[in-house]
């Protein structure tokens, strides 16, 4: 293969990861920020 053509082809593919392990990442903080949401107002209503 195309040396240039292979380059231009990882670099894309870790532009590619990088921007689904960032997506990823603000899932996950999501769901954390949701969850500990959550728990302080289960725990002011339990008082």
């Amino acid at each position: 293969m195309n040396a240039e053509l292979e380059y231009a082809l990882m670099k894309n593919h870790a532009e590619e990861l990088r921007r689904v392990a960032a997506e990823h990442r603000r899932a996950v903080e999501a769901s954390k920020g949701r969850k500990g949401r959550r728990s302080v107002f289960a725990r002011l209503l339990s008082h």
